[in-house]
């Protein structure tokens, strides 16, 4: 029997979980990216130096290797080429232009909009100038962020006239489009709601949500953990299953992964953040496996090559677990990492990818990762307490 041959788009550390998978299937994997660094290109049987954005030149590799499925894992730009090359050569995905509008935040926010979800008012420019009278006119907070980014870069709160144009270009700074959303601030009730859920014959199969985590030493933007299960109530959870269904049925997606932000407003609303037509990075799909026994890593690959994912249903979470991306706060050397002792016994799983005498970043963006850790906990409550806390049971020392 021929080996089925799928084309991976992006070899990062988050995407290397998919091509294990691959591997120990028996699956041959070939990879492309513009980074021939990157780790994940170590489980390749072949690779190609090609940029994941780079539409036509995916089409040409995967012509040429007549593969039988193709993936972007954790990528949304990574997404739409997916999308784009499986239309052109008749593999499994979903429309083109359906995938486009959700990896982009410009069209997202039109198609919200133009179907009745409720969204911030929105808008996307090219020039600074014509950003700031949009902003003179709808009033201040505002958020700005690249159109066409992932990994929270980019991204920035600004209260006045005279903090938009550094924003403008910091985001322009992270948009291939060179273009910038500038948005009304969301004033959320409760947790931002990240997780991950699956597609499929249209319906949405599965789903996991979370608690999103942020650091506000640092970015306020940039998630440092999910922990599972969400502490949102059944209904307003309900209410975000019924508002995706509706949606994947608008842009007829039928099959797949998807990565949810969403929050809820002061009056128990709700509101879509982003919903990703791939799985999230940050160990989500891992800290699912963890909390539901489901391998949405396994039902990602075998979708991609038309398998079977009729078995996949609902499963509820049982206990408490998290990732947490370890990170600095400051510019500087990293000295060392300190744990108390009340959070190593809640380290499953550690991986760092920065070594002591390394240069490292504040946390601006997932880029600027230091190493990663799925973490269990005995209760809810301790779970939501170390992990809006984490500054008291875990540092990394910069000098």
């Amino acid at each position: 029997m021929t080996r089925k041959k799928i084309l991976f788009l992006g070899g990062s550390k988050f995407q290397i979980p998919p091509l294990v998978y691959s591997k120990r299937k028996g699956y041959e994997v070939i990879t492309c990216d513009y980074l021939p660094e990157n780790p994940g290109h170590k489980y390749a049987d072949k690779y190609y130096n090609v940029s994941t954005t780079d539409h036509e030149a995916v089409l040409k590799v995967a012509s040429k290797e007549k593969v039988d499925g193709i993936v972007a894992y954790a990528s949304d730009p990574a997404a739409a080429t997916q999308a784009y090359v499986a239309n052109k050569l008749g593999l499994p995905s979903n429309p083109y232009e359906s995938v486009k509008i959700l990896s982009r935040k410009d069209l997202f926010r039109d198609f919200l909009n133009k179907n009745g979800f409720l969204t911030p008012k929105s808008m996307s420019f090219y020039l600074s100038a014509e950003a700031l009278e949009w902003a003179n006119e709808t009033g201040y907070p505002l958020i700005v962020k690249p159109v066409d980014s992932s990994g929270s870069k980019g991204v920035k709160k600004i209260y006045g006239n005279d903090e938009l144009s550094d924003a403008f270009k910091y985001a322009l700074q992270y948009s291939r489009e060179g273009k910038v959303t500038v948005e009304e601030y969301f004033l959320r009730d409760g947790y931002q709601i990240a997780g991950d859920g699956f597609v499929v014959n249209g319906k949405l199969a599965f789903r996991c949500w979370a608690n999103e985590h942020f650091d506000k030493q640092c970015n306020p933007f940039v998630p440092i953990g999910e922990s599972f299960p969400s502490a949102m109530t059944d209904k307003t959870l309900n209410q975000a299953h019924s508002e995706t269904e509706r949606l994947l049925e608008l842009l007829d997606i039928r099959t797949g992964a998807l990565n949810f932000d969403f929050h809820y407003n002061r009056d128990g609303d709700f509101s879509f953040l982003e919903l990703g037509p791939r799985n999230g990075g940050n160990l989500i799909p891992e800290v699912i496996k963890y909390s539901t026994g489901v391998d949405l890593v396994k039902y990602t690959v075998e979708a991609a090559i038309g398998g079977d994912c009729a078995g996949l249903e609902m499963k509820e979470s049982n206990g408490y677990y998290s990732s947490y991306m370890v990170h600095a706060v400051n510019d500087g050397i990293m000295d060392s990492i300190w744990y108390s002792n009340e959070i190593r016994k809640n380290i499953i799983e550690e991986t760092m990818y920065c070594n002591i005498g390394e240069s490292v970043k504040k946390f601006n963006g997932s880029n600027e990762t230091l190493g990663t850790m799925i973490l269990g906990f005995e209760s809810e409550l301790e779970m939501l307490d170390k992990m809006d806390n984490m500054e008291k049971y875990f540092k990394v020392m910069i000098k």
